[in-house]
């Protein structure tokens, strides 16, 4: 009689497989593109049939839009915590600005770039980035308006000043497509230099609290 004992194979919880589907679908956002994200491609992923992906996401527009989510979700808890304990609204936001540049914010610039491009076309993932839009809208509005209240920072309408900022990033992150090795400082440097404007802080500011 063999002494060996086949291992059982752990089935998992239907949350954990959904949370499993999710980040890998994420990644392949992340690295192939939303359109890449395929009831097949994610099956292939995790080494299981299309038809157990479609168990948890019968539409695969719901799995798109929840890749883009969590991928979306995670770059702003990154780059932007939640949790600011610790430090002043100024280092916060110095450290937000030093987090958002180099090859890891191009490829979450190129998944945002994406992600509006099909957004016309579907309307799941349209709410969802109009979703994760307003988080982000939301997490720098409650950092801006932190620094105004502790004297830090000086801005007549701090949601203005938050769209402003914003909208800089967005426009520096649509060339993420394209070679930027040869851009200017100082247009490296435009949503720092718009902070530290709006805000009412000195020049360099925002380097020096690093």
């Amino acid at each position: 009689m063999s002494s060996s004992v086949q291992g059982k194979r752990i089935r998992k919880s239907p949350a954990a497989r959904r949370a499993e589907i999710v980040d890998a679908a994420a990644t392949v956002a992340l690295t192939e593109g939303l359109e890449c994200v395929t009831l097949r491609r994610i099956g292939e992923a995790l080494g299981v049939r299309p038809g157990l992906i479609s168990h948890y996401f019968p539409s695969a527009e719901d799995l798109v839009a929840e890749a883009f989510g969590s991928a979306a979700s995670a770059e702003l808890d990154a780059l932007l915590p939640a949790e600011r304990s610790g430090a002043t609204a100024t280092q916060h936001l110095a450290r937000f600005f030093a987090r958002a540049e180099g090859e890891a914010y191009d490829d979450i610039s190129r998944l945002w770039i994406n992600a509006r491009h099909l957004s016309r076309y579907r309307s799941v993932l349209r709410d969802r980035v109009a979703e994760q839009e307003a988080a982000w809208r939301g997490r720098l509005g409650d950092l801006i308006r932190q620094g105004v209240e502790g004297g830090e920072f000086h801005t007549d309408d701090p949601y203005v000043t938050t769209i402003q900022i914003l909208v800089v990033l967005d426009g520096l992150g649509a060339h993420a497509n394209t070679d930027t090795g040869n851009r200017p400082e100082a247009v490296t440097r435009m949503a720092v230099t718009t902070a530290e404007r709006e805000l009412g802080l000195v020049s360099g500011a925002l380097a020096a609290s690093l």
